[in-house]
């Protein structure tokens, strides 16, 4: 070959859509070789690293200033978001006070009790090596998730939801 360009037959089959790779099924369990300090690895250092922050939060009081960022939504508009007080919330969920964590943010407090159970159901099956849960809703429940925050966050801005402002 003497620098030429050599002509490269194409097969006889038409180009088609590339079939996608095959991925292992999520919930697979964990292999049986798995040791049982490798499967609990994650969850453990998830909870690790809530606890952390918890702890955190727990000692710097979010209620005085200087310590946080404030929500850059309320800060231009004045207007609570879903999240607003969910320092405040975290601080006394963290301190055993539920009932003010509540008052500061029920949506975070719902959340918070929500990674609890996943972590603890997380934990449970990575110790008896069973699959990572996973949360799986119909589409229409996770509409009905984000209208009741969006209710939430309307009516914690108007008069009749102060109670629920922090």
């Amino acid at each position: 070959m003497s620098g030429e360009n050599q002509r490269v037959e194409a097969s006889s089959t038409p180009p088609g859509p590339a079939a996608p790779p095959r991925r292992p099924p999520v919930t697979a369990p964990a292999p049986a070789g798995a040791s049982r300090a490798r499967r609990l690895a994650a969850p453990a250092l998830t909870l690790a690293g809530a606890v952390a922050a918890f702890a955190y939060v727990g000692a710097v009081d979010p209620n005085e200033p200087g310590h946080y960022p404030v929500c850059p939504l309320f800060r231009l508009t004045g207007v609570l978001c879903p999240g607003c007080g969910g320092l405040r919330s975290a601080h006394a969920f963290a301190r055993g006070d539920l009932a003010t964590a509540l008052g500061d943010n029920a949506v975070a407090v719902v959340g918070y009790l929500v990674f609890a159970a996943f972590t603890a159901l997380w934990l449970l099956r990575a110790f008896r090596g069973g699959p990572v849960p996973r949360i799986v809703l119909k589409p229409v429940w996770w509409w009905l998730i984000g209208v009741s925050v969006l209710g939430f966050s309307i009516v914690r801005n108007l008069p009749i939801g102060s109670a629920l402002a922090p």
